[in-house]
Formats: structure tokens, C-alpha cells, sequence
């Protein structure tokens, strides 16, 4: 079920990614040829990022292809690569993500109820939804570590 989850949110995160580069480029040929810009259209390409980069934590994670020393890691033998990755797992991913959902849902949930928008006359309103994928983010996180901490400790075994 997360697999499935993780490849849908992969495609959305794609497609944001392809629209991204849309918005900029056309958000630079109107400042920079036209002298005409637009404070929600920036706003958008912002939230767009955040989305892209937020929505490929679990995914690259998933697919072993997130950041670590590898000069290291790659000359272990398989045992302690399943050893390194339980600790790091254990002491540093799944603490970190419970504290960023914790903290988050608290961050979310005031941006909601104070129907937070954008300061700039002409930003985008509802706050709030941007706010939201960093705990969603982080939840799915949290279940692919997890997975990966059993699946690791199994291989031990």
C-alpha cells in the first residue's frame, strides 16, 4: 500500500516538477522582457519547490539514494551496512521525523485555524496546505524507515 502511495506522490511530485519549470520560465520572460510580474505567481513557484523537495524525502529514501559518506559504506560487508543502517535509523530518522511531525502538526493546525496567507499584497492565501506537506512528508518518512529498520533487522537474522 505505501509502495503504491509513494509512486502516486512520486508522479504528482513530477508533474509539479514540469510545472515548475514552466512557471519560471514564463514568470522570467514576463519580469525580464515585459517588465511584468506577479507576487502569487513567485508564491506558486515557492510552494512548487517545497513540494518537490518535500515529496522526494520518502522516495529517495526508499531507493537507497539519499545522502551518506558512500567512500565508507560501499567497502563494508553486507552485515555492518545492515548494522549502520539500523543505527542510523533508529537514532537519527525515525526520532528526527517524530519531532518534525510533533512540532509540524501544532505549526499546521495554527496556520489553519488563523486562515494564514501570504503577507505580499497579491500572494497566495491558505497558507496552511504549503505548511501541511512537511508533516505529510515526514509521516511518510517515518513508515519507509520503518519498513526499512524491519527489513534490515530481518536480514540480519
Amino acid at each position: 500500500m505505501l509502495d503504491k502511495i509513494l509512486r502516486f506522490i512520486t508522479f504528482l511530485t513530477s508533474l509539479s516538477l514540469g510545472i515548475l519549470v514552466v512557471l519560471v520560465v514564463y514568470d522570467a520572460t514576463m519580469r525580464y522582457l515585459f517588465s511584468e510580474g506577479s507576487t502569487a505567481l513567485q508564491e506558486l513557484e515557492w510552494h512548487l519547490f517545497d513540494v518537490v523537495i518535500l515529496f522526494s524525502i520518502a522516495y529517495t529514501f526508499k531507493n537507497n539514494a539519499h545522502v551518506r559518506v558512500d567512500i565508507f559504506y560501499d567497502k563494508y560487508k553486507e552485515k555492518t551496512k545492515h548494522f549502520v543502517n539500523i543505527f542510523a535509523t533508529v537514532f537519527f530518522i525515525l526520532p528526527f521525523s517524530a519531532l518534525i511531525i510533533y512540532m509540524g502538526y501544532d505549526f499546521v493546525m495554527m496556520s489553519f485555524i488563523q486562515n494564514e496567507a501570504s503577507s505580499d499584497p497579491g500572494g497566495l492565501p491558505y497558507r496552511w496546505i504549503v505548511k501541511s506537506f512537511m508533516v505529510i512528508s515526514f509521516v511518510l518518512l517515518f513508515i519507509e524507515a520503518f519498513i526499512k529498520l524491519f527489513n534490515d533487522v530481518k536480514e540480519l537474522r
